[in-house]
């Protein structure tokens, strides 16, 4: 199993869910930067549901040793590039992104990209998820932004449209 570096949204639309332990079946070891760590205490400060990371032992937390290349570093937040610099440093380790743009940055630099939907279609090939439209519509309420189109892709997927 590959290691994951996980960006924000993953972290947080999967525990809004109930669904964050996904990660423990598709991953080694999952890694997050500080840069997202105060991105969550942030929304948490601000009276959002989010995930206190340190209530979960198995999310490890590491500083990049290096700053992002300029054309990395253009319209992303600290989080993203914080991510994004630490899957160049370890390049087989998968990186979690839902944001296009830093998913766009992220393929262009040669690193395997999943996001929350990927995570979830995964468990549902595996079997811990029986009904990926009940998930999708979860995710929705959660406040997660899913177009009916990207919806419907992610059920024909799930074998479920």
């Amino acid at each position: 199993m590959a290691d994951a570096i996980s960006n924000t949204s993953p972290l947080l639309y999967l525990f809004r869910i109930g669904k964050i332990h996904l990660l423990l079946h598709h991953f080694e070891n999952i890694i997050t930067t500080p840069g997202v760590k105060e991105e969550l205490r942030q929304g948490e400060a601000l009276g959002y549901h989010v995930p206190n990371l340190d209530q979960f032992p198995w999310i490890t937390i590491r500083q990049p040793k290096h700053a992002p290349s300029e054309w990395v570093a253009r319209d992303l937040g600290r989080g993203e590039l914080e991510v994004i610099s630490l899957a160049l440093e370890m390049k087989h380790a998968v990186v979690l992104l839902d944001d296009a743009l830093a998913r766009n940055i992220a393929q262009a630099a040669g690193l395997t990209v999943w996001g929350t939907l990927r995570v979830l279609l995964e468990s549902k090939r595996l079997g811990y998820i029986e009904n990926m439209a009940s998930v999708v519509d979860e995710l929705k309420s959660s406040g997660m932004w899913i177009s009916n189109d990207i919806r419907y892709r992610i059920l024909r997927l799930a074998e479920e449209a």
